[in-house]
């Protein structure tokens, strides 16, 4: 069970949401329909993707519509993340984006009225049982990863680093390791560096054994990594999220590996953990 600082939590989501707010106050009713890297989705798309979580945590019912057979609809949590944006489609811009600030206000609310103990308690969360706590970091990340889709569909890159973004990374690293032994197929015995560059740059170091990933300090009697990606932080969330593919941030220039490389190809194409 991981212990998220409450107050830390509340204030990244505040900031976050902010940010979203002030993003899309500018936009042109053609950028409101641009395309994202979320399949099927429009700008518009994201932000009512946001509205309709949030509006399930204030114990909302989602519309009873239907949204027939939609290609990039995997699940049941996928079905019901696409009624509420089918049920938004409709609407104009400026209503969802206001929609967004009552919703957001509501949530803030709510989170207000909340202590440390709330936090800590056990709560469903999309990794399985945790606390609520964390629960409220991974909703920041994923509004984060929307807002990102936002920017780079309308050509207006930014917040890529800052309390937000931290806290967004601190959860990415939550599942590096499984990312890097079971989804990348990490040699046994082998030392992954995972060095992300830029404005929130860090260092994760995974040690492998037994086909389970352990993210560590230092590597084992102080070993170097016999394999090394390195790559800037925001690029390393994409490639996390399913945004671009391994090969593809590979051939562009954006990610470089050292060490075993065909490993590390094989890591590389094991990143996108998120559906």
């Amino acid at each position: 069970m991981v212990t998220v600082n409450r107050d830390s939590a509340v204030a990244a989501l505040a900031a976050e949401w902010a940010a979203i707010s002030e993003l899309c106050e500018g936009l042109s009713d053609a950028e409101w329909g641009a395309p994202t890297d979320c399949p099927g989705w429009s700008v518009q798309d994201n932000l009512s993707h946001i509205i309709g979580t949030e509006r399930m945590l204030l114990g909302d019912p989602a519309p009873e519509i239907d949204v027939g057979d939609v290609p990039h609809v995997h699940n049941e949590i996928g079905r019901i993340n696409e009624l509420w944006i089918a049920a938004r489609r409709p609407w104009s811009p400026a209503a969802v984006l206001e929609e967004f600030g009552e919703v957001t206000a509501a949530r803030l609310s709510a989170l207000a009225a909340m202590t440390q103990a709330d936090f800590d308690a056990e709560s469903w969360t999309p990794a399985g049982t945790d606390t609520y706590g964390r629960f409220m970091r991974i909703r920041t990340l994923d509004c984060w990863v929307h807002e990102q889709d936002i920017r780079g569909a309308v050509g207006r890159p930014g917040h890529a680093s800052g309390p937000v973004v931290e806290m967004v990374l601190d959860e990415f690293a939550f599942a590096v390791g499984f990312a890097v032994a079971k989804l990348g197929r990490a040699p046994d015995e082998s030392r992954v560096l995972i060095e992300l560059t830029g404005p929130a740059a860090r260092s994760w170091r995974v040690q492998v054994a037994e086909r389970r990933g352990r993210l560590v300090e230092s590597f084992d009697g102080d070993a170097g990594p016999t394999i090394t990606l390195r790559t800037d932080a925001h690029t390393y969330t994409r490639l996390a999220g399913g945004r671009i593919a391994g090969d593809a941030a590979l051939s562009d220039g954006l990610v470089s590996l050292e060490g075993d490389l065909e490993a590390a190809e094989r890591i590389l194409a094991g990143l996108g953990y998120m559906p």
